[in-house]
């Protein structure tokens, strides 16, 4: 099976997973919103419109009376979009709502179905260049919402083929833009100080795999020293 099947087949779980969640009265912010809306929202999940899926997977919480319910009623619709690059939303705004929805917290069937995709879609993401989602915001999104990196890095790391190393040389580039590496948080909110990990990983484990003549510069290695965490 190829990454890109296992890809859907987490998906595919995921929607099954999830199929216990069934429609609930959904109310929320009528500025915003209109009862047809709220209708739509209400009913089958498979009948929901992606614009309007896509809208509710960017709005503040504070727009809905259970935002928590709601998010997690419409998480097989909006992960699907999201790693088929397909939501048109920043992927680490949909990491910080599903942290504050407490995805990490739901019943095990549910969370568990959805460490699995995080998984399939950073695997499919690997063997992928280019991919739906640029590695980039891939890894970030996967990176706040389960409050870790380095794991992440190991297997890329392990991922010694002609796409991982086109990503890493698209990350390289990315990171070392006006040297945005010695100071990079991830998330939309900047949850996740990625310096230390990321900069460490870049210097040491793909070092010889990145073809990037800035990663020499002395001053980089000071950094990565003033961002280990002092024991």
């Amino acid at each position: 099976m190829s990454c890109s099947e296992q890809l859907m087949t987490a998906l595919d779980a995921l929607d099954h997973a999830f199929a216990s969640e069934g429609p609930f009265l959904v109310t929320g912010c009528t500025y915003c919103y209109g009862e047809r809306d709220f209708a739509e929202l209400s009913g089958p999940l498979h009948l929901i419109g992606d614009d309007l899926v896509s809208s509710v997977a960017a709005k503040t919480p504070d727009h809905w009376e259970d935002f928590p319910r709601l998010y997690r009623h419409l998480v097989p619709r909006i992960i699907r979009l999201l790693v088929t690059g397909r939501l048109h939303i920043d992927e680490e705004l949909i990491a910080s709502r599903l942290i504050h929805a407490g995805w990490a917290t739901w019943d095990v069937p549910l969370a568990e179905a959805l460490r699995d995709v995080w998984s399939a879609w950073w695997q499919s993401t690997r063997h992928t260049h280019p991919s739906p989602v640029p590695v980039r915001d891939c890894l970030s999104a996967i990176t706040v919402a389960t409050n870790s990196l380095r794991p992440w890095l190991n297997t890329w790391t392990a991922t010694n083929t002609p796409a991982a190393a086109a990503h890493l040389a698209d990350l390289v580039d990315d990171v070392m833009l006006e040297f945005e590496i010695t100071d990079l948080r991830m998330g939309f909110y900047d949850e996740y100080d990625a310096t230390a990990e990321l900069l460490g990983w870049l210097l040491t484990d793909v070092r010889d795999r990145a073809i990037d003549t800035r990663l020499d510069a002395p001053f980089l290695y000071e950094r990565l020293q003033a961002a280990q965490p002092s024991s």
